[in-house]
């Protein structure tokens, strides 16, 4: 008997080693911020020569390796992230191959911004999924963008590749990458008192840790897989993923910052039952950053909607407020906006709104 208990548990760890062996996947890939040089060898001034001249990383095309601050011919190129960073000129690509568990879903996390023309635009591919992300929307006046963006892993080995496919009139404009980093994502699950699956928003994409404006989340059309587990960025601009150590948050690590008016939106879709009556609360405020003024975020479930003003002054206060609805089908869709435009008080050229957290959506019946 003892002969046969040591087999069975014997066998019961050979079938769960690849459980064991697997590995949470969090933080920068391989010289993701730029900063182990390239052989003297390998530039000719700033340009990279050679498939190979950036470490850890291939490259194609005319790729510049960028030590922030003044540039010749005038510009400044802020690198919010670290001292380097990468410039990607007309048709140029960088990529690098990571090992990833097949089925899971990852976010990539970047710092991004714009060095020329106002149309610029970053190809993100980990084949066969792809995105364009618009850069010409500077929601931070210093450069500091940070963008996520989703994917699903379809082996075992995937290859992430950032594209410049615009041509320019100068050849070494395009977009300034300073940072990448990945994080794996759990899919969220509803629960017998909450419909909504990550309701706090405290499953979402990994923070660089030097960055302190939050993550942008691009709208859906450009990510089919969304970075903030559970829920649709479906409107035309980003909204922002913020954290508690930033930024005023009413519970847990994270919140959202819709920070482009009627532009930023988020939603989900729920199971529910026809015809029964659900309660929806959320918690609504401004996250301490500097956005002031009369706010509204307007928020819609099936035929019913609310609209909430909220009068910021900057001092991350929050409220709790709800409505309910009728579900008219089994999949209801929740939505929440904000009405107005903001920026902040101390600097008009970084975007911000409202903070939404702790959204909640459960049967009348159900105390």
């Amino acid at each position: 008997m003892t002969r046969f208990m040591l087999f069975l548990f014997a066998f019961i760890l050979l079938l769960a080693a690849p459980a064991f062996a697997a590995k949470y996947y969090e933080g920068y890939l391989q010289n993701g911020n730029f900063e182990e040089p390239p052989k003297k060898t390998d530039l000719d001034k700033t340009v990279l020569k050679g498939k190979y001249a950036l470490p850890k990383w291939e490259i194609s095309g005319f790729v510049e390796y960028i030590s922030g601050g003044p540039q010749p011919g005038g510009m400044y190129f802020p690198v919010a992230h670290g001292v380097h960073a990468v410039r990607l000129g007309n048709e140029a690509t960088i990529s690098q191959t990571i090992a990833v568990k097949k089925g899971s879903v990852y976010a990539l996390t970047f710092g991004a911004s714009r060095t020329c023309a106002q149309d610029e635009v970053l190809r993100l591919s980990v084949p066969p999924q792809s995105g364009d992300l618009p850069l010409q929307t500077l929601y931070d006046s210093n450069g500091g963008d940070v963008y996520a963006w989703g994917f699903k892993a379809n082996s075992t080995s995937v290859k992430v590749i950032f594209h410049n496919p615009g041509v320019q009139e100068d050849p070494a404009c395009g977009p300034l990458i300073d940072a990448v980093a990945i994080k794996e994502l759990y899919p969220p699950m509803p629960t017998r008192d909450n419909l909504v699956k990550n309701p706090g928003f405290e499953e979402g994409p990994y923070r660089l840790v030097n960055s302190t404006n939050g993550v942008l989340l691009p709208p859906r059309q450009k990510d089919l897989t969304s970075p903030l587990p559970g829920w649709i960025i479906e409107s035309l601009k980003a909204v922002k993923f913020i954290d508690s150590k930033h930024f005023n948050v009413p519970a847990g690590n994270s919140a959202v910052e819709l920070v482009a008016g009627r532009e930023s939106a988020i939603a989900q879709i729920l199971r529910t039952v026809p015809n029964k009556v659900y309660n929806l609360t959320f918690a609504v405020g401004d996250a301490k950053n500097g956005c002031h003024g009369s706010m509204m975020v307007e928020a819609f479930a099936a035929k019913d909607t609310l609209k909430t003003p909220f009068q910021s002054q900057g001092k991350g206060l929050f409220k709790t407020v709800g409505f309910k609805f009728k579900a008219l089908e089994p999949r209801t869709r929740i939505t929440f906006f904000s009405s107005y435009y903001h920026s902040k008080i101390n600097d008009f050229g970084s975007l911000c709104g409202p903070a939404i957290d702790q959204v909640r959506v459960y049967p009348v019946s159900r105390r």
